[in-house]
């Protein structure tokens, strides 16, 4: 075993200080010290974890990830959708349930045979943390070289690898009484298009706009390709999550996610992440047209969700239900005085701009122009 408490202290010093993840029981002496000691934000999921720790990162903040293997699989699609198309250095810790040759749950015989192989599938650079304590931080000085050159790594833990440490007891207060504004007039539902065109109007030194993948993105390059946008290409459903990560990174910035039906239906475990850690400085608008847009425009299930009944019971400060653009703009220009963690719901109609285009610009160089802004 290695001293859990000298493996960490050696993490913060490198500046690992926001960790994220699922907890494994080979792995939960290392995610205690990082509750007790650092920032963890608990995830819904592995691939919301990897999306927070991404935004982080994206935000000058290195981050860690920590997972069970059999959760690396629930990680693929933001490993590589999103880490891997936006060139974001994370460090990853993966323990090894079903080592070859080891007893363990019939569940996890598979993936301890596949894990090596589906890292290196994944590109991602990894070694087997050693049980050495000076040989696991020569390795982790190894790693954060790789991470500085804007690349991932990851480690993969046997059990037994970390000594204990005991978790101390934090109070789990529940947020306030949220504010919820429901429907009380018709909708006007506009296009997504026009009201991308509403919210870029409101574009600021201080704002990022995160357009989730899709048509949602490629509408919002086309009106206005700024340097404070950020386009989502893949990693469905993860936009929210790294606004989170991105918002507990810079506090100093306003972080509006733009969402979809499709997208938060298929991971709504991040409204009650987003809601419990409630960043000031995040807003999370979703636009319901009720379908897969980006696909052919198959019906979703949004119509049978009240989606602001849903993220106030999660946490968010407030929850209002938006009629019209005028309604929009001024909710947003609210937020931006006010603050705190706001949920916004508009109907759209469905359907989109005729021949609308991709971005032509890479999705690490549009990382790479945000960080400039987020600096600037």
């Amino acid at each position: 075993m290695i001293s859990t408490s000298l493996f960490g202290d050696e993490l913060k010093s490198m500046g690992y200080t926001l960790f994220s993840g699922v907890p494994c029981s080979y792995l939960k002496d290392l995610i205690n010290y990082a509750i007790n000691e650092c920032d963890f934000v608990m995830a819904a999921n592995e691939g919301d974890a990897v999306a927070i720790a991404g935004g982080s990162s994206i935000g000058g903040r290195k981050s860690a990830v920590l997972m069970q293997n059999s959760g690396l699989t629930n990680a693929l699609s933001s490993l590589t959708s999103l880490i891997d198309p936006f060139q974001i250095p994370i460090l990853g810790f993966v323990s090894l349930r079903g080592e070859p040759g080891k007893i363990d749950e019939p569940q996890h015989q598979l993936i301890g045979e596949i894990t090596p192989d589906l890292l290196s599938l994944l590109n991602i650079n990894w070694d087997y943390l050693s049980t050495d304590i000076n040989k696991a931080i020569g390795q982790l000085r190894h790693a954060n070289q790789i991470i500085e050159q804007g690349k991932p790594y990851f480690f993969i833990v046997r059990k037994g690898t970390f000594e204990p440490v005991k978790l101390q007891e934090k109070p789990s207060e529940l947020n306030k009484t949220p504010f919820i504004k429901n429907k009380s007039k018709e909708d006007q539902q506009p296009s997504r298009y026009e009201v991308l065109q509403a919210i870029s109007l409101l574009a600021d030194r201080q704002t990022v706009n995160l357009a989730a993948t899709g048509k949602t993105g490629r509408e919002l390059y086309e009106i206005n390709d700024a340097k404070n946008n950020l386009y989502m290409v893949g990693s469905m459903g993860c936009v929210s999550s790294l606004g989170l990560g991105l918002a507990i990174a810079r506090q100093d910035k306003s972080i509006i996610a733009i969402d979809g039906d499709g997208a938060l239906l298929m991971r709504m475990g991040n409204l009650a992440t987003n809601g419990y850690y409630s960043p000031e400085n995040l807003l999370h608008i979703l636009l319901d047209n009720n379908s897969h847009d980006s696909t052919g425009g198959q019906q979703t299930v949004s119509h049978n969700v009240d989606f602001v009944a849903a993220a106030a019971a999660c946490g968010y400060q407030s929850s209002i239900y938006i009629h019209h653009i005028d309604e929009l703009q001024k909710a947003v220009e609210d937020w931006k005085q006010t603050k705190g963690l706001t949920f916004l719901y508009m109907k759209i109609a469905s359907g989109s701009k005729k021949g609308i285009g991709r971005p032509e610009i890479r999705p690490f160089e549009v990382k790479k122009r945000l960080q400039v802004f987020l600096n600037g």
